[in-house]
């Protein structure tokens, strides 16, 4: 018998997730949403814990490997929000996923999941009510209360 545990294990079924979002020059915020590749539902990039890798790392990893993303992740998770996944034998595992707020710097042209999946930036509002996950929902409701504000324009 293997020393690897399946991801329908209760230590794998913990996920991390990046909440990617910016600032627009206006003053206003947006958070980036990806569909996902089967059921192309939209959710935020999110994955299995990375070995040897803290939380926020893990979470900033997979918004690089789903969107391209580059930025800052915070340390402090933001929330959590639950969902049931489809395993590869077909069961489901119920996810317990924690959010970490990752500051888009900037996205790639190429990068590993380019053409599985689609991204597209939200206002937090509309991304909430384009989320199945209730609690997830809620997260992006707030998020401009979770995120460090906007710095003031450079160009002043």
């Amino acid at each position: 018998m293997s020393g690897k545990q399946g991801p329908a294990s209760p230590k794998r079924r913990l996920q991390y997730a990046a909440a990617p979002y910016r600032w627009r020059d206006d003053g206003t915020l947006e958070v980036l949403l990806v569909t996902t590749r089967e059921t192309k539902r939209w959710v935020i990039p999110k994955g299995w814990p990375i070995r040897g890798a803290k939380p926020h790392a893990s979470a900033a990893r997979e918004a690089l490997e789903e969107a391209g993303l580059i930025g800052r992740a915070d340390p402090e998770s933001i929330g959590t929000f639950h969902y049931d996944k489809r395993l590869k034998d077909g069961s489901e595992a119920r996810c317990k996923v924690l959010v970490f707020p990752l500051e888009v710097k900037t996205q790639r042209k190429r990068w590993r999941e380019k053409g599985q999946r689609k991204a597209r930036w939200f206002d937090p509002f509309d991304a909430a009510q384009a989320v199945q996950e209730p609690e997830l929902r809620q997260i992006l409701r707030n998020l401009d209360a979770l995120v460090p504000a906007a710095k003031p324009s450079r160009h002043t």
